[in-house]
C-alpha cells in the first residue's frame, strides 16, 4: 500500500481566481488526509485519465478534419471527476451522464475503438453510429447514457435508483445495496426537471448521487449570472432534505476519498446525496466555442492543477511510477487510440436498412425490431413479453 499526502492546497492568487469563478472556496470538503490506497490501482487512473485524454486529443483533431460532425464536447481537465467516482462505486451501480461523456464511457469500461467508432458515426459503434458524440450507451457496463437535453439525465438518476432499489428489496427480498450515480453539469440546476428529481429522490429515499460536474460556466456564461446561491450549490439540496458536499474535482484522490465515503453512506441508508464538484474544462464548451468569456490568467491557474500532472507527481514523489514506465505508459495509449481511430475510418457507415431497426424492440409493421451493437455481439434482441404473452406476431 502507498501512503499518499493530501492536496496541496492552491497559492494565494490561484485561491482569488477560484473564489471569482466558484463564487466561494471555503465550502470545499478537507483533504483526506493520508489515504491507504494499493499503488497499481493509482496507476490505473493515472492511464484512465491519460486514456481520456489522449481520446479527446484525437476527437478533437478528428472534428476538424471532418470525421466528426455535429455538436462535439470534449472531457479535458475533467478527468479527474469520472475516473475518481467511478473508482469510488461498484460496477453494478448504475451511471447515467449529460452530453459531455465520452470520459465517463472510457473510465466505465467502454472499448475506445467503440467509443471512437459511435463518434464517427460508424456502425461499429456503441449505438451503431445512431447517437454520435452525445450518447454514449454500455449495458455492460451499467452505463444508461449521454443525454443531450440539459437536465433529461436527472429524472432517469431516480428511476434508476428506484429500480435498483425495488428490485434489491421487493423483488430479492433483500436490504437495498446499490447506488445510482447521476452526473450534471451546473447549467443544468436551472431546469425544472432537476428539481422534480431531487424531491421524488428526497421523497422516496432513493440511493441516487447527483453529481454536479460544476466547471464554473453554463456554456459561456459564468455561473453566478445564472444560478442563485452559486457560491454555495449545496443550498439546492437542503430545500429537499438531501445531504450536500462540495469536492475538490481537479484532484482524483480527493475525488476517489470523498466519493467512496458518500457513496458507501448512501448504500448503508438508502437515502440521496447531492456533489458540488468544483472541477474545470481546459477547452471550450465545445468545439465551436472561442471562450473568449474567459481570461487567459485564469485558464492557466486551472491548468496548473491538471489532474493528470498531479497524480503523476504524486506517483513520482512516492517511488511508485519511473520516468520510463510514465512515458511507455503514454506511448502504449498514443498507439492505441491511434489504432482506435484507423479502425473507427475503417467501420462503414450505418446502411439505410438501419432507418427501420432500433425504433420498437419487437418488428412491428415496416419496423425491423432492435438488435445489439458490434461490441454487444450484434445479435437480435429476444422477443419481448408482448410476443411470449400473447404468442402473436407484431406485424
Amino acid at each position: 500500500m502507498t501512503t499518499l499526502p493530501p492536496s496541496v492546497p492552491p497559492a494565494p492568487a490561484a485561491t482569488e481566481v477560484h473564489a471569482k469563478v466558484f463564487g466561494a472556496t471555503e465550502h470545499l470538503a478537507p483533504p483526506p488526509g493520508k489515504i491507504e490506497v494499493p499503488a497499481e490501482r493509482m496507476k490505473q487512473w493515472l492511464h484512465d485519465m491519460l486514456l481520456i485524454r489522449e481520446f479527446e486529443v484525437r476527437c478533437m483533431q478528428a472534428y476538424q478534419e471532418k470525421k466528426i460532425g455535429g455538436f462535439c464536447h470534449v472531457y479535458i481537465g475533467q478527468e479527474a471527476v469520472a475516473v475518481g467516482c467511478t473508482a469510488a462505486v461498484e460496477h453494478r451501480d448504475p451511471i447515467v451522464t449529460a452530453y459531455r461523456d465520452h470520459g465517463h464511457a472510457l473510465a466505465r469500461g467502454m472499448d475506445p475503438k467503440y467509443c471512437m467508432a459511435e463518434m464517427f458515426g460508424r456502425i461499429g459503434g456503441c449505438a451503431k453510429g445512431k447517437g454520435g458524440s452525445m450518447h454514449m450507451f454500455d449495458r455492460d457496463n451499467n452505463l444508461f447514457g449521454g443525454h443531450g437535453i440539459v437536465g433529461a439525465q436527472t429524472p432517469l438518476g431516480a428511476g434508476l435508483a428506484f429500480a435498483c432499489k425495488y428490485m434489491d428489496e421487493v423483488i430479492d427480498g433483500k436490504p437495498s445495496s446499490r447506488v445510482a450515480l447521476c452526473f450534471l453539469g451546473d447549467g443544468a440546476l436551472n431546469q425544472g426537471a432537476f428539481h422534480e428529481a431531487l424531491n421524488l429522490a428526497g421523497l422516496f429515499d432513493l440511493p441516487v448521487i447527483y453529481v454536479v460536474e460544476n466547471n464554473g460556466y453554463s456554456m459561456g456564461t459564468a455561473i453566478a449570472r445564472g444560478t442563485t446561491m452559486a457560491h454555495s450549490l449545496v443550498t439546492k439540496a437542503a430545500g429537499y432534505g438531501i445531504d450536500g458536499y462540495v469536492i475538490d474535482g481537479m484532484d482524483v484522490v480527493d475525488v476517489y476519498a470523498e466519493m467512496k465515503r458518500i457513496a458507501d453512506r448512501c448504500r448503508a441508508t438508502s437515502r440521496p446525496a447531492f456533489v458540488d464538484m468544483r472541477t474545470y474544462r481546459f477547452k471550450g464548451h465545445s468545439m465551436s466555442d472561442p471562450r473568449k468569456y474567459r481570461t487567459k490568467e485564469e485558464e492557466e491557474v486551472f491548468e496548473a492543477e491538471d489532474p493528470i500532472g498531479k497524480l503523476q507527481r504524486r506517483l513520482q514523489a512516492a517511488g511508485q511510477l519511473a520516468d520510463d514506465e510514465f512515458k511507455a505508459m503514454q506511448k502504449a495509449i498514443r498507439d492505441r487510440v491511434r489504432d482506435c481511430v484507423a479502425w473507427s475510418d475503417a467501420s462503414p457507415p450505418p446502411p439505410p436498412e438501419e432507418l427501420f431497426t432500433d425504433v420498437y424492440l419487437e418488428p412491428w409493421g415496416p419496423y425491423t425490431g432492435s438488435t445489439q451493437p458490434e461490441m454487444n455481439g450484434g445479435t437480435v434482441n429476444p422477443a419481448g413479453f408482448k410476443t411470449i404473452a400473447t404468442k402473436e406476431e407484431l406485424s
